[in-house]
């Protein structure tokens, strides 16, 4: 009998993050989802994929609370770890006039708290496995157009540290993944996107799968196709 697969989504509560944890879900895998608050979304999953599904509680953004979660799944062996971790605000705004909390508040979640992450939460990944981390096509410099200006900086921020964990940790042989899904309609994306979650999300969990046993770090989005940093 083939062993069930495992992915750890963390931040699965509602938009990608959940909509991952379902497409996984539905292909046979063992899902490990984390929410900050209870989500009725996942709760229904469970229901409906009884014993293939665990909620865990975690805040991304706090070390603490992340180390607790790692300490609680001693002993799991995960395939892939997808970190989706996102705030944007002040998205209209210039440095000029943006609060600085906003700023500084997506610099933690979307930069340093899943780097962070993969940091304290990478060993249960086996050699061969996939840590993967949810960017946007907004943290390319060089194809940047002054969109989402601050949104866009911790996005390309998030892509350095990326980097330099990749160059830390050469020697784990993980597949490491910088994934761009697309303008997607979701809370945060909002009505305007171009794409729903439905075009994005399979597509995404297709680009993991085929990046299966390639180490080493890449930007890509929804198709498998390099984006430029």
């Amino acid at each position: 009998m083939t062993q069930q697969s495992t992915v750890l989504v963390l931040g699965a509560s509602r938009g990608l993050g959940f909509a991952l944890a379902k497409e996984w879900l539905e292909r046979g895998w063992r899902v490990i989802a984390t929410v900050r608050t209870p989500s009725r979304e996942l709760a229904d999953l469970d229901v409906r994929f009884p014993g293939s599904l665990k909620i865990e509680t975690v805040d991304i953004a706090s070390a603490e609370s992340v180390r607790a979660l790692k300490s609680r799944l001693t002993g799991h062996q995960l395939n892939v770890l997808f970190i989706n971790a996102g705030i944007a605000r002040a998205i209209e705004q210039s440095p000029e006039v943006a609060d600085e909390r906003d700023f500084l508040d997506m610099m933690l979640v979307n930069a340093l708290s899943p780097v962070r992450a993969a940091e304290l939460l990478g060993d249960l990944v086996p050699a061969g496995g996939t840590i993967a981390i949810m960017t946007s096509e907004l943290g390319s410099i060089q194809n940047a157009k002054g969109a989402w200006q601050l949104y866009s900086s911790s996005k390309a921020a998030l892509n350095m540290l990326m980097k330099g964990y990749a160059s830390q940790h050469e020697e784990d042989r993980h597949t490491l993944l910088l994934v761009a899904p697309g303008w997607v309609r979701t809370e945060m994306g909002g009505s305007d996107a171009s794409l729903s979650v439905e075009e994005s999300i399979p597509l995404v969990v297709d680009m993991v799968e085929a990046n299966r046993g390639k180490p080493g770090l890449r930007y890509v989005d929804r198709f498998n196709a390099s984006l430029p940093w």
